[in-house]
């Protein structure tokens, strides 16, 4: 099988790849080791930056999200009972973010692949990328229970952490950047319309909250909980009964209940993997960073990864010049440590350590108040939410 660009993973980040190139009349293979369904349902990240969005609707992709997405123009900061809302459009001249999940994205982009795009192919495990310091790098997969070889022209690595095409760029040219943490996120989906029209970030000293959301009737809540927690030894009451702890407030607002109908825990770590690009070998999301989730980056960065080297791939197309696609990693570099900057400032923030003194204490409360008391320290956390330019 050979094709222009193989692509591993149908993630977000692959599928939209896929459905960019398409666009520009380049074609492409996409192998999932997982099978389809797999695919469609599970739970990643919820919020879409305004760039991501644009990038949805220009690839023919956003008719769905536009229909059932939630436009949120803000979200609200929760500290010693006070209540702050932080204001994305008139802090950004017009930016805002869309709350329409990963799964709902990836069914979308699916559904277009199947019905137009070039060759998806579930249940096809990759084994390696061989040659990626070649003109002419070859993806070896297995499907349908043979081996095969997919070569390309380049191969796009989208297959998360734990995928292969990290481990074909020689370790003596890498470099790893990584902090874990020592708490986690005690995620729940309840059948309970959400307590808030806009997403709540509460910094308690029990630990960090957030009221989040899957749609107008599914709401989708956060504890932070010890690193290693067992999601089975929280019962359904007292889930709830630490919520209304943390989410507390000096007024009458008040948390609603529901059925649990999914409970699990989320681990908190950065990392960042240098280069992002080996010969033509090119790794886009999980596959080269990752981020705590508290500032709602992972998919939006893996989406900023697959447009810079679409674009650079078409420029290479139309111009006959490769400098866009030489430049790919230092680009994409650029935007990934200015996310983990910011969800590292947000983590920090909001959540407490095990051990945190007094004086941190105090810290947190500071910096908090000095956001909702400064335009400028307000509008710093509102572009960066909103989502940094992908050129």
């Amino acid at each position: 099988m050979r094709t222009t660009v193989g692509i591993i993973g149908a993630g977000p980040a692959g599928l939209l790849l896929a459905r960019l190139l398409r666009n520009a009349g380049i074609d492409s293979v996409v192998l999932e080791s997982r099978d389809r369904a797999y695919v469609e349902h599970r739970q990643r990240a919820g919020i879409l930056e305004q760039g991501t969005v644009d990038v949805l609707r220009e690839a023919g992709a956003g008719g769905r999200m536009d229909r059932e997405g939630l436009r949120h123009d803000g979200i609200e900061l929760r500290f010693a009972r006070q209540r702050h809302r932080v204001d994305f459009p008139a802090l950004t001249g017009g930016r805002s973010v869309m709350v329409y999940a990963q799964t709902e994205v990836c069914k979308d982009l699916i559904a277009l692949q199947l019905a137009e795009g070039g060759p998806l192919l579930f249940e096809a495990e990759a084994l390696a990328v061989e040659g990626a310091d070649t003109d002419s790098p070859r993806v070896r997969f297995r499907h349908e229970g043979r081996e095969d070889v997919l070569e390309c022209d380049y191969v796009v690595g989208c297959d998360g952490f734990w995928g292969v095409a990290r481990a074909a760029i020689p370790s003596e040219l890498t470099q790893v950047f990584e902090r874990t943490y020592p708490f986690g996120w005690l995620g729940i989906l309840a059948d309970v319309p959400p307590s808030h029209d806009e997403l709540v970030y509460a910094r308690h000293d029990r630990g960090f909250a957030l009221l989040s959301m899957r749609s107008p009737s599914v709401s989708r809540l956060y504890l932070q909980v010890p690193e290693g927690t067992d999601a089975g030894t929280w019962s359904d009451d007292d889930i709830w009964a630490e919520l209304e702890r943390r989410f507390e407030t000096a007024d009458d607002w008040r948390l609603e209940r529901g059925p649990i109908t999914q409970k699990s825990v989320t681990p908190m770590r950065s990392y960042v993997h240098e280069p992002m690009r080996y010969g033509r070998l090119f790794l886009a999301g999980d596959a080269a960073h990752i981020v705590p989730p508290t500032g709602a980056k992972g998919l939006n960065l893996a989406v900023g990864d697959v447009v810079t080297f679409a674009r650079a791939l078409i420029h290479e197309r139309e111009k006959g010049s490769a400098d866009l696609l030489d430049a790919y990693s230092e680009t994409c570099l650029r935007r990934v440590w200015q996310a983990e900057r910011f969800s590292y400032d947000m983590t920090s923030l909001l959540h407490r350590v095990p051990d945190a003194t007094g004086f941190e204490d105090r810290l947190q409360l500071a910096r908090l108040e000095r956001i909702a008391s400064s335009r400028a320290a307000e509008t710093d956390l509102a572009e960066a939410y909103t989502g940094f330019p992908f050129d």
